[in-house]
């Protein structure tokens, strides 16, 4: 006689795994929204090189980073009580974007970098906030009582954002010199040294991806670099709207040398 037992065993199974993939897809989704509207504010940032309205753009920046991080609150929400690791694929791409963009808002305001906790602490929600989002929560999951989601960056998140964020950097330098604003390039400078040789400390022993753009990270160091040394030169002489060349120039003779593009 048969029995219908492992028929259930898999008819459970297949729920699982149907439930696992919806919810996967879901975060794809979120993360997309969350890519698309972090690189918006990013795109919004750099027009503060040439506005005179620093601290309206800043706020803008501001209120579109909170949007994001509803988004972020929607992905908190679906990742709780599962395992972070299985789903981290669904979600990085948009969190590295998040980030690039926090850190590029940052270094506006501070011209420092702002640490992976500091990240973090701003991606913990009491969901007072948002009385709609509120989804009925199941009782077993932690920290649910008093209606608290977080999320937590993953180390891998935080330094290839941070890697990307030298490459908008890069751009901000070229727009501040074509303005004839020579102290930027400068300061850029000296930071992303300072990135730069914090990825030297970590080197091979990190993950792939973080190697991978290490190299990318030491052609936006050597631009800037051999930029600020022709404007440290050659500096007074140069008119202000031949500036910016002077960074092109330099970047198509290395990329020449190093048999790139």
């Amino acid at each position: 006689m048969h029995t219908y037992g492992h028929n259930d065993v898999f008819l459970a199974f297949q729920q699982e795994l149907d439930a696992r993939h919806d919810k996967y897809e879901r975060l794809v989704k979120l993360s997309r929204d969350i890519t698309v509207e972090s690189k918006r504010t990013i795109f919004l940032l750099h027009r503060i090189t040439s506005a005179p309205d620093m601290e309206e753009i800043l706020t803008e920046s501001e209120s579109k980073l909170d949007g994001v991080r509803q988004k972020i609150l929607q992905v908190a929400q679906e990742l709780s009580g599962e395992d972070m690791h299985q789903f981290h694929r669904a979600v990085t791409t948009g969190l590295q974007e998040y980030v690039e963009a926090v850190t590029f808002q940052h270094f506006i305001k501070t011209r420092s970098l702002i640490s992976m906790d500091d990240i973090n602490k701003q991606l913990v929600f009491t969901t007072e906030d948002t009385g709609k989002e509120n989804k009925t929560p199941s009782p077993d999951a932690p920290d649910k009582q008093c209606g608290t989601w977080r999320l937590k960056i993953t180390p891998v998140d935080y330094l290839l954002g941070v890697a990307d964020l030298t490459g908008e950097l890069m751009r901000m330098c070229i727009n501040s010199v074509g303005n004839g604003d020579i102290a930027t390039p400068f300061e850029v400078s000296q930071f992303l040294r300072q990135v730069y040789d914090g990825f030297s400390f970590i080197g091979n022993t990190g993950p792939y991806e973080v190697s991978k753009k290490l190299y990318t990270l030491k052609q936006s160091l050597a631009k800037v670099e051999n930029a600020c040394y022709a404007l440290k030169v050659r500096g007074s002489e140069i008119p202000k709207h031949m500036l910016a060349d002077v960074f092109s120039v330099k970047t198509e003779m290395l990329d020449q040398e190093e048999g790139i593009s």
